[in-house]
């Protein structure tokens, strides 16, 4: 054995010995590139972890510099970093943590038009951006080349993790068909984050991209998980293929992602806060259904609200009436939008999404309100 092969019988010692992983999840991982875009809160402690697990090759794509206020999450970059170019960073570091694998670097932003030149050749791509365009560019781009993606969500104290594109999976556009108005979902520079979240976040996507390469456990496809790092509540929500996804039909007739307006995924509507004030004044409101935990609720709700966390919303559904219009709600307008497309592939056909949650709503339409 070579002075390399000592090397890696070594380093992945721990892993070698694990039952239903061993040399050869090992050489599966080895045998693999992962692309990950974006080197912040979610990439940086995914890609040090795949680095340290013994993946083949990383590619990073990332154009930001390390800034002090990253310092708090992204604890692959130090204070006598700042400044300096994270792919700089990310790259001299992941070598350190572990020189047997090959890291890639692309400075600038993953696009729709660069996006399927990027995926090509890896075998899972972790989205770890903080963008809308690009999430809908990563996963169009996997679903034309074949390959699944991670997906990871942080705001506050939240976090959520999925795998898309997997064959006979959904893909992002069956939870979320058309991305959401400029302004609508706040940043983590806008509403903060704790600084652990996207660590755990990061980890998590992390552990999925080692199962679907290993060929271990149950990967998230099909189900997104959701967990709250304040009260350690976690959910899992099935998440169908919808059948009048353009996307997914593209794919399942071998041709590439196509992405034209399709009736079917129109049905939900996206209005703002005071849009919908204004039409719960009017002659004919809809119903405010508010799809948040129970502590959520009680701390603060809207009058005449009715509370169907997400969770249950599955068991609880046949009770609604589907000739009635329903507004639903959430804290920042996420889960609410899962919630109401969700009612639309049930046949619901007169529901509003509201946009930015009841948090908006308190910023927005009633300054008083609680907010937490």
């Amino acid at each position: 054995m070579d002075a390399e092969g000592t090397d890696a019988f070594e380093r992945y010692a721990r892993q070698l010995t694990l039952r239903g992983f061993g040399a050869e999840g090992q050489a599966r991982l080895q045998g693999a590139r992962v692309l990950v875009v974006g080197a912040g809160g979610l990439g940086a402690p995914a890609a040090s972890y795949l680095a340290a697990a013994g993946i083949g090759g990383l590619t990073l794509v990332d154009r930001d510099v390390v800034e002090l206020s990253n310092l708090h999450r992204q604890l692959l970059y130090t204070t006598p970093e700042v400044g300096e170019p994270k792919l700089t960073v990310a790259a001299r570091r992941l070598s350190a943590i572990n020189p047997l694998v090959t890291v890639a670097v692309h400075d600038g932003r993953l696009t729709a038009t660069n996006a399927e030149a990027l995926v090509r050749g890896h075998a899972v791509v972790l989205d770890a951006t903080d963008n809308f365009p690009a999430r809908y560019a990563i996963n169009d781009a996997c679903l034309t080349a074949g390959v699944p993606f991670v997906y990871g969500s942080v705001a506050r104290f939240e976090g959520q993790v999925s795998v898309f594109a997997a064959p006979e999976g959904p893909c992002y556009r069956c939870l979320f068909p058309e991305a959401p108005a400029p302004g609508t979902v706040p940043t983590c520079a806008e509403e903060g984050v704790l600084g652990v979240v996207p660590g755990i976040i990061g980890l998590l996507q992390a552990t999925e991209a080692i199962k679907w390469i290993a060929g271990i456990g149950t990967p998230l496809v099909g189900q997104l998980l959701l967990m709250d790092l304040l009260t350690h509540d976690t959910q899992r929500i099935r998440v169908p293929r919808q059948p009048g996804c353009p996307a997914c039909a593209s794919r399942s007739m071998g041709g590439p992602a196509s992405i034209p307006s399709s009736p079917a995924l129109m049905v939900v509507e996206h209005r703002t806060p005071a849009e919908v004030a204004a039409l719960l004044a009017g002659p004919t409101p809809p119903h405010v259904l508010d799809v948040r935990e129970m502590w959520e609720y009680e701390l603060v709700h809207l009058e005449g609200s009715t509370l169907i966390p997400l969770s249950t919303l599955p068991e609880r559904a046949n009770g609604l009436d589907r000739s009635q219009a329903y507004a639903l709600l959430c804290h920042h307008g996420m889960r609410s939008e899962m919630a109401a497309n969700w009612l639309a592939q049930q046949g619901f056909t007169r529901l509003i999404n509201v946009d930015g949650g009841i948090d908006a709503w308190a910023r927005d339409v009633a300054p008083g309100m609680a907010t937490y």
